[in-house]
């Protein structure tokens, strides 16, 4: 396990940029950072020059917590479900707590692979090979995340 001085970010946010960054994300990420919690956000967390997937797996190793947003288009970015594989083994291996929060998706749907879900993960399966190491832990890793007691946000408006 982890020490609480090894962690250089208090929480992590896994987010599908195009369904949440200009709103849910960004307003998250601002009421954080101005309560004083140090926060990873892929936008603002990754230095010029530096290779992405390495900076975004080492940002997830040094983070205390990560706040999982599930929207509906999560799972069909590459990038946010193998964010979410690597969330889950830290969860395992340096006692990283993980939070789904469930916005405009059921709990349900990302648990089961139904609607957009379901969609996504028959995409990557054709893409893939159904029964492919990458999409077999992407459909671990949603599963395990939906387990989780998390928070279910259903905008107004």
């Amino acid at each position: 396990m982890a020490s609480y001085s090894s962690w250089t970010y208090d929480v992590f946010l896994s987010f599908r940029g195009e369904d949440t960054r200009r709103g849910f994300t960004y307003d998250l990420y601002n009421a954080l950072k101005q309560s004083g919690i140090h926060v990873f956000m892929d936008d603002t967390g990754i230095g010029r020059g530096e290779e992405i997937s390495v900076s975004l797996e080492q940002a997830i190793e040094r983070s205390r917590m990560a706040l999982v947003i599930l929207s509906p288009d999560y799972a069909s970015s590459r990038w946010c479900l193998n964010e979410l594989v690597k969330i889950m083994e830290c969860r395992l291996t340096l006692g990283q707590v993980a939070i789904p929060i469930f916005y405009k998706v059921d709990p349900g749907d990302v648990r089961y692979k139904k609607g957009r879900y379901g969609e996504a993960m028959r995409l990557h399966e054709q893409r893939f090979g159904r029964e492919s190491d990458r999409v077999l832990r992407w459909k671990q890793a949603l599963t395990e995340a939906a387990n989780l007691a998390g928070f279910i946000s259903t905008p107004r408006g």
